[in-house]
């Protein structure tokens, strides 16, 4: 950029010495080559290696072959016009390039410089985040930043993790849960033991993964570097053509040589090799600051191809882990007694309902009893003994084998009929009571997202098919389909299966994108054109096994990423044609002599320059 900006002062002072003194010709000539010499230098040396060393003709020989021509003809001013419109332009492109880097490299600034390491004792000390080790402890307050990745200790917070995951939303998180580097801390204090030393930490991951995707390359791109390698010498040859044919027919050299001298820079084509790379670069970047890793271009071609969505259910459209979502008792009251037998059963089991059953008695404040002789009845349920009394807590088929009759109930609560519907809700039916009956029942399931309704909605309104793929039953499936609209439900899948339901969808529908957890869904994730593994914040396996990797656990996200990625194939096309319709006016132009070196070279730079505005409207935020 400032040899640009010399070279253009050299060629106004020029042009003015030229124009409005009497100074000896060599003069403004003598400014005119300091200006080509010194616009020139950065591009000429460049497309002169690649023209020696490599032996390719690129943009940057021709030009550098049409500057020398315009000189030797005596065309001083045009020749430094073109290498200073050149160079300005080949820094302006230097410098979006350079943005789209920077952008996404300021999510470092969200990361505190210093931290507060806690030394034991009830010591603190501040030292700067860098030093900060995997094992150190330290305390962030309300209102801080989280210096690097870790586990909570002691405390419990909501957490603003939108710079890492893009969920504007506030996360509740307590001991046992991890916090990334840059995320708010916005009420408790937090205790938080390191996992992953500043350098390494999940602001660094983004970054690194961003700027590695800018590099790889789309299929257009590599097309387009395909033609250009081969039509650039094309340019040079039928320039070549120009200067040798029509004068030895008889044509006049100098007119012949002038229209080879502007057929380099006209034919030139930066604006087509421009079209998809700044705004591949720039939709990347956009992603990257949303929570959204897409590893590389060809990647968001595949996004732009997308005809089908298919969703795993656990954890992905829902948060993969059960809640109590009924508590009904035998005389329709006493709810808290049944949630109080059982949470004193269940809080000395492992198994995930029973967690779920204590996390509900303890919200509504309910106070377990002591339980002796606890029991786990393998694929049934659990008993113990409770208050000097022996409860069961288990499935309706426990219940059965005690001998107790549902429909005995006598106000049919605990029915067959009601435990019928509630299954049929996708409900797990959870029984609680003695040898003497059941006294009351719980009812859990995985719950679906809040936003996964929304994102259904959004792709449904963007023309894609949606696809529930899940392991679970039949029943509980089409149960949570049906409440966030989706028709398409397969269940009953191993992974191997899911594997052949997406190479089904893609018959059926044309191009596929599987969202999962990046975990069992992996052979699917492989196996989809675009494999998009969501929730993977600070876990590197997944993200490294995705083509698309969604920081945050919002389903929503990959909506957005399909919605950029179309963006970005509209405008790399729009480019496209523009350039191509640039040069099918600007060659025919200067074969026939219709335009001169000063028109073509402005001609082609502005164009160059459109095509980069135009490329950095894809890193404007997605609607």
């Amino acid at each position: 950029m400032r040899n640009a900006l010399i070279s253009g002062a050299l060629l106004l002072v020029g042009w003015l010495v030229e124009r409005f003194t009497d100074a000896p010709g060599y003069v403004p000539i003598g400014v005119f080559v300091l200006a080509i010499a010194v616009g020139a230098y950065h591009w000429a040396k460049e497309g002169l290696e690649e023209f020696v060393e490599e032996r390719e003709v690129g943009i940057e020989a021709l030009m550098a072959f049409a500057t020398v021509g315009a000189a030797i003809l005596g065309e001083w001013f045009e020749a430094a016009f073109l290498a200073f419109l050149f160079a300005a332009a080949e820094a302006t492109e230097e410098y979006t390039y350079a943005r789209t880097r920077t952008a996404i490299r300021s999510l470092l600034d969200l990361a505190p410089e210093t931290a507060t390491r806690l030394l034991g004792g009830g010591r603190e000390e501040t030292v700067p985040a860098r030093e900060l080790e995997v094992g150190d402890l330290f305390l962030v307050r309300p209102g801080e930043r989280v210096p690097t990745d870790g586990e909570i200790v002691r405390g419990a917070s909501s957490l603003d993790e939108s710079a890492v995951t893009g969920e504007s939303v506030p996360v509740e998180k307590g001991e046992g849960g991890k916090v990334f580097a840059g995320t708010i801390n916005a009420t408790g204090s937090l205790e938080v033991r390191a996992t992953t030393p500043f350098e390494s930490n999940s602001l660094q991951k983004i970054i690194h993964l961003v700027e590695e995707a800018q590099g790889v390359k789309s299929r257009a791109q590599r097309w387009i570097d395909r033609f250009g390698n081969r039509y650039s010498p094309s340019v040079l040859v039928g320039a070549l053509a120009l200067l040798v044919v029509p004068p030895l027919l008889g044509g006049p050299f100098d007119t012949w040589a002038y229209r080879a001298v502007v057929l380099l820079v006209a034919a030139a084509p930066c604006a087509l090799v421009m079209s998809t790379p700044v705004a591949i670069a720039a939709a990347i970047g956009r992603a990257g600051r949303e929570g959204v890793l897409i590893k590389g271009g060809i990647h968001l071609e595949n996004l732009a191809k997308v005809e089908v969505v298919a969703f795993d259910k656990t954890g992905t459209l829902t948060r993969g882990r059960p809640v109590v979502t009924d508590v009904v008792s035998r005389d329709g009251g006493g709810r808290g007694a049944v949630l109080r037998a059982a949470a004193s059963v269940e809080r000395l089991s492992e198994h995930p309902l029973a967690r779920a059953i204590v996390d509900r008695a303890r919200e509504e404040g309910v106070e377990t009893a002591e339980a002796r002789g606890f029991e786990a009845l393998a694929g049934a349920g659990a008993r113990a003994e409770v208050d000097g009394r022996t409860v069961h807590v288990g499935s309706p088929a426990l219940f059965r084998d005690l001998g107790v009759s549902l429909g005995a109930s006598p106000n049919g609560a605990l029915g067959d009929e009601e435990v019928r519907r509630l299954q049929a809700e996708g409900k797990t039916v959870v029984l609680v009571g003695g040898e003497g009956g059941a006294e009351g029942l719980l009812a859990l399931r995985d719950e679906p997202r809040e936003e996964a309704r929304r994102a259904v909605d959004e792709l449904h309104r963007m023309g894609h098919g949606v696809v529930m793929l899940t392991g679970d039953n039949e029943r509980t499936a089409k149960a949570i389909a049906g409440e966030l609209g989706i028709e398409d439900v397969r269940a009953d899948l191993k992974p191997e299966d899911k594997v052949e339901a997406v190479k089904e969808l893609e018959r059926e529908y044309g191009p596929a994108a599987m969202v999962g957890d990046g975990i069992n869904d992996s052979p699917a994730l492989a196996t989809a054109t675009v494999g998009m593994a969501m929730g993977t914040a600070g876990t590197d396996a997944a993200i490294e096994a995705a083509d698309v990797a969604l920081m945050g656990d919002e389903p929503g996200k990959a909506a957005y990423a399909l919605k950029l990625a179309r963006r970005s194939r509209g405008i790399s096309v729009q480019n496209i044609v523009f350039s191509i319709l640039i040069l099918a006016v600007l060659i025919p132009g200067a074969v026939l002599g219709l335009i001169g070196i000063a028109f073509a070279v402005f001609a082609h730079e502005a164009s160059e320059l459109l095509a980069v505005a135009n490329g950095l409207r894809a890193a404007r935020r997605v609607a």
